[in-house]
């Protein structure tokens, strides 16, 4: 019989975890841009979890809520952190609308937390910076909870949390949303154009401060490629998509143009088969794309190409590209 009790016990502390397993992952995301590693790091708290007294832990959620932002800040400040994102070929893992891992998008907050602008953004703050600023703008933890979460007194968190906010309103591109007929026009009316070779029409579509960032093509770049001006935007994106045998055979065949949300943002999805083989993700300000961010690396599309695989998709925007 105290076997038997204590295998239900099991079975019920692993449910409570499970239960809180999508909050969790979603956490870590935020704080550490990737999903390979917020996967790991909520695996390390499941490990944590099982190695703890769990009697004397009065509020699971908020205990693993701690042990998962501690896991990330410790990925953060790591030697092997600081060398991937101080090398300049570090870019988000972009996530298909509907994921889990994206989590709450009750409020504006919250949705602009997980976008990729956002994540990339945020580079810039401390990793304490980051973290209170997370649980606070996208998980509305009170100062006094974050506190308690790191260590920290309220004053500090407070304090914290106003140098996060004055950098990501320094660097922020544009203010609000696009809605969602907008933001598939402006996306279908680049693809028009860059396939057409309407460069000009390209040109038009972009701010004047626009950027590009790419892993490159099949994500085999040493270093992120950065086009800063419109122009050598859409030189680049012209050449970039005009299809020749060498670009197929990298591809692995004749990919679909899909269009699709990610991370909030819109975006094309260049798919092969069932395989998401790249995606190009746009910011729009005001009705003019502001940044496009291309990924192609297979490790970055790990979790968005196995979501697309599940996914049921509109007809493509080009069926043969």
């Amino acid at each position: 019989m105290p076997r038997v009790n204590s295998i239900a016990t099991d079975r019920f502390d692993a449910g409570r975890f499970e239960a809180s397993r999508n909050r969790l992952a979603s956490l870590a995301y935020r704080l550490l841009g990737s999903a390979t590693d917020a996967e790991d790091a909520v695996q390390d708290a499941f490990l944590h979890w099982q190695a703890a007294d769990r009697r004397r832990i009065k509020v699971p959620e908020a205990w693993l809520t701690k042990v998962v932002t501690n896991l990330c800040l410790d990925r953060l400040r790591s030697a092997q952190a600081r060398r991937e994102r101080a090398a300049g070929d570090w870019l988000p893992e972009p996530l298909i609308d509907g994921d889990p891992m994206l989590g709450p998008a009750d409020t504006f907050e919250q949705r602009e937390s997980v976008s990729l602008a956002m994540l990339t953004l945020m580079e810039r703050l401390s990793p304490v910076e980051r973290a209170v600023y997370v649980l606070r703008e996208a998980f509305s933890y009170s100062h006094a909870e974050i506190a308690g979460i790191l260590g920290i007194t309220e004053s500090a968190s407070q304090q914290h949390l106003h140098r996060a906010r004055r950098r990501v309103t320094t660097a922020r591109r544009g203010g609000g949303e696009t809605d969602p007929a907008s933001a598939r026009r402006i996306v279908e009316e680049f693809l028009a154009a860059a396939t057409s070779g309407r460069t000009e029409q390209l040109v038009a579509l972009l701010t004047d401060d626009a950027i590009a960032i790419s892993d490159g093509a099949g994500g085999l770049a040493e270093k992120l490629l950065r086009f800063d001006t419109p122009q050598r935007i859409a030189a680049v994106v012209r050449a970039g998509l005009k299809p020749t045998p060498a670009k197929r055979r990298l591809a692995g065949g004749t990919p679909a143009i899909h269009y699709a949300v990610v991370n909030g943002a819109p975006a094309m999805l260049f798919v092969v088969g069932d395989q998401v083989m790249g995606s190009a993700t746009f910011d729009v300000v005001d009705g003019r794309i502001a940044t496009v961010r291309g990924i192609a690396a297979p490790a970055r599309l790990a979790r968005l190409a196995e979501a697309w695989r599940h996914h049921a998709p509109e007809a493509p925007l080009i069926d043969r590209w």
